[in-house]
This record gives C-alpha cells, structure tokens and sequence, in this order.
C-alpha cells in the first residue's frame, strides 16, 4: 500500500473500502467550495457512490499508472491528491488536488504537491510534471505559481463546469527545473 509522510501531521495514503464514509462527508460538507471546479461533485450522492471509485484507484495503483492519495491531517481526511495518470514513453505526470474549505491558506496543499514532486521526479523518475486548473480558480493556481511550475499556456473553454466553459491553465515543470531546486524545499522520497 502506498503510504507518505508529509510532515508530522500531514500524510498521503490510497483510500480503501474503509474510508469511503468519511470521505463523502468531506466532499458533502465542502460541496458548494469544490464543485465550481469539480464536475464530479453532483455525482457523490453517498458513501456507496466511492466504492467503485476506490476501487478504481486500487487498480491505477496496482498498474503503476498514477495513484489517488487522501490527504490526511491528524488522523482526518481533508482532501485529496494525485496523479491522475501517468504517461511512461514522454515521462510524464499530472497532478491534481483538492482540499476542504476549511483547510485552505495552511500550506497543506503545497507541501502535498511538494511531496508529489519529490515522489514522481526521484522515485519515478519522470521528467515532467504538470498541473492544469481552470484559469477562475485562483487559490488553486496559487500553488503551482508558488512552487516555481511555469505557466505555459490556456486552453481556452476546455472544461465544462456545470453548464459554463472554464479556460484551463496549464503549469509545467522539468526534472531539470527540480533538481535545481525548484519546488524542493526540504522534500525527499520515502514511500512505504
């Protein structure tokens, strides 16, 4: 089982069976915060709505093509992260987040992303990872701004959200611009 010690309150772990009820009540209390950008918000309607879900990530995992990882805070789950797939021949990766509302603005976000770069550019070696965001949504673009990624370009009304097209921006980073030292900032990769 994949299993990541962020720092001493923050970790990332694959979700199982066993966590499906406490990670609808996150997504059902935070629904209003997420689904502006979540087209899959609607969908959560119970707890049983994530067993094929997790089910899902169980595979991607065992396929070693990306991982979904709650972020965990004090024993609580308080979002999620991942790699929403993997691309082997370029090397590639792409992150995704997101985090309850109440959690935001304590840099937990960013130090799991941190934690992410550390996983795929030394444990999988990719060399280039990227984060794409609906242009909208600035908290979330702060992290990628804030981690050195370079902004490399909007795809223009490429996500539908509920009834409206949203622009997407694409950041990017290199394992060269990671092994300079960006993004890093105390990070190592130590999975278990």
């Amino acid at each position: 089982m994949f299993y990541f010690q962020v720092n001493e309150q923050l970790s990332l772990k694959l979700p199982t069976q066993a966590d499906r009820e406490e990670l609808y009540a996150v997504v059902d209390q935070n629904r209003f915060h997420l689904r502006p950008w979540l087209p899959w918000v609607d969908d959560m309607k119970s707890p049983d709505d994530y067993e094929s879900i997790i089910k899902n990530w169980l595979n991607q995992y065992a396929d070693n093509q990306g991982f979904q990882a709650a972020m965990v805070l004090k024993g609580h789950i308080v979002g999620m992260i991942g790699f929403h797939q993997l691309n082997w021949l370029n090397r590639q990766g792409e992150i995704g987040y997101w985090l309850a509302a109440d959690q935001q603005g304590k840099g937990l976000a960013s130090a799991a992303v941190r934690a992410l770069l550390a996983i795929g550019f030394e444990h999988y070696g990719l060399n280039r990872i990227e984060i794409r965001v609906a242009a909208p949504n600035h908290r979330s673009r702060a992290i990628p701004e804030r981690l050195g990624f370079r902004q490399e370009g909007i795809l223009k009304e490429a996500a539908h959200l509920y009834g409206r097209f949203e622009d997407i921006v694409i950041y990017g980073m290199t394992a060269t611009d990671y092994h300079q030292g960006v993004g890093r900032e105390g990070t190592g990769c130590n999975i278990k």
